[in-house]
């Protein structure tokens, strides 16, 4: 390919979808180290970033200059003279498209992702459902760049380095003197969530191994207040929500020796360190596509299919089928417990 070549990633969406980029772009540098990539995404997400070589990173202030139309053109007017010789857009939505628009007017090669709706909605629907696995998001990604001209391969994946721990980090968890098992038990939605009191009871359990330190995961102040009174239960548990910044929080998660999440963000930050990750699924699936990266299937912790085969219902979690509201109760915390036991 020509030294000179320029890609623009655009990718706006949620945390954890943008995280999913990350392995994909490790992966690419390390085929093609002579080819260029700029990351547009949120500005809070830059330190996801920050680690993969020959990648920079500019922010889209979509709420504020860059909103609406208007917005999207004067991005595009501050892009435009960095000269891409291509555009990837790993997010496919009505703002992107715009954005995509601008640059057909200039000599760019484009390419978008195809989200693959049909085999999404034969997947989650509840008549003739076709329960299979669907290519996953991270191969989709890839196909982005392999329109481009670029003959990504993820069969060997690069993964991010361990990070090294700050005295800032070291003072809120101390030196690392036996297994760190993180738990981030929130979802966008609560068809996703393990509910919190078997959670505690998944943490009780672990709390008796005196060589297990549980460090908590989450966002806002609710949660916060959760993790901080769960945290009180016992020595060897930490809530490291609210207490440190993104790039802390990832140096943190690149550290520990399990994560055990929902079908979430957090998910997908420690298997871009190649952290052991397991993943705890109620209405949704690994099969729409969004199992944390080069993860075996093993490690998604699933309700009875047989006794709820309408799994999965929706893609995001947004939508549960009659009957499936409390579908994760059927999820025992011993099982989960054994799960981390084996897998550290």
């Amino acid at each position: 390919m020509n030294k000179k070549q320029h890609i623009l990633v655009i990718r706006l969406s949620a945390m954890g979808d943008v995280a999913m980029t990350v392995p994909v772009l490790k992966t690419f540098v390390k085929q093609y180290p002579e080819v260029k990539i700029t990351v547009l995404s949120k500005p809070f997400l830059k330190p996801l970033f920050n680690d993969i070589p020959n990648v920079s990173f500019i922010a889209a202030e979509v709420t504020s200059k860059h909103k609406g139309v208007v917005g999207i053109y004067k991005l595009y007017k501050e892009l435009k003279p960095i000269q891409f010789t291509s555009v990837a857009d790993l997010h496919n939505v009505l703002r992107s498209k715009i954005l995509r628009a601008f640059f057909r007017f200039t000599n760019v090669k484009i390419a978008s992702i195809d989200k693959g709706r049909k085999e999404k909605k034969a997947l989650t629907r509840t008549t003739n459902k076709v329960f299979k696995q669907l290519k996953t998001t991270h191969e989709r990604y890839a196909d982005v760049f392999r329109n481009l001209g670029f003959n990504l391969s993820l069969s060997v994946p690069e993964l991010l380095p361990k990070k090294a721990l700050t005295n800032k980090i070291l003072q809120l968890t101390g030196v690392k003197t036996c297994k760190w098992v993180g738990i981030a038990p929130f979802a966008q939605y609560q068809s996703k969530m393990y509910p919190i009191h078997l959670m505690k009871q998944v943490i009780e359990i672990l709390t008796q191994n005196s060589d297990i330190k549980i460090l908590l995961f989450g966002g806002g102040k609710k949660e916060i207040d959760i993790l901080d009174g769960i945290a009180k239960e016992a020595k060897n548990i930490i809530n490291i929500a609210g207490k440190v910044n993104l790039e802390e929080e990832l140096a943190i998660i690149s550290n520990l020796d399990c994560m055990l999440s929902m079908d979430s963000g957090n998910a997908h930050f420690a298997a871009m360190f190649g952290v052991n990750t397991l993943t705890i699924w109620g209405v949704t699936h690994p099969f729409t596509g969004f199992a944390p990266f080069n993860q075996p299937f093993e490690n998604a912790i699933l309700p009875d299919l047989q006794k709820y085969p309408n799994i999965p219902c929706s893609i995001y979690g947004n939508y549960v089928c009659e009957g499936y509201e409390n579908i994760m109760e059927t999820i025992l915390p011993e099982k989960i417990t054994n799960k981390i036991m084996a897998s550290i």
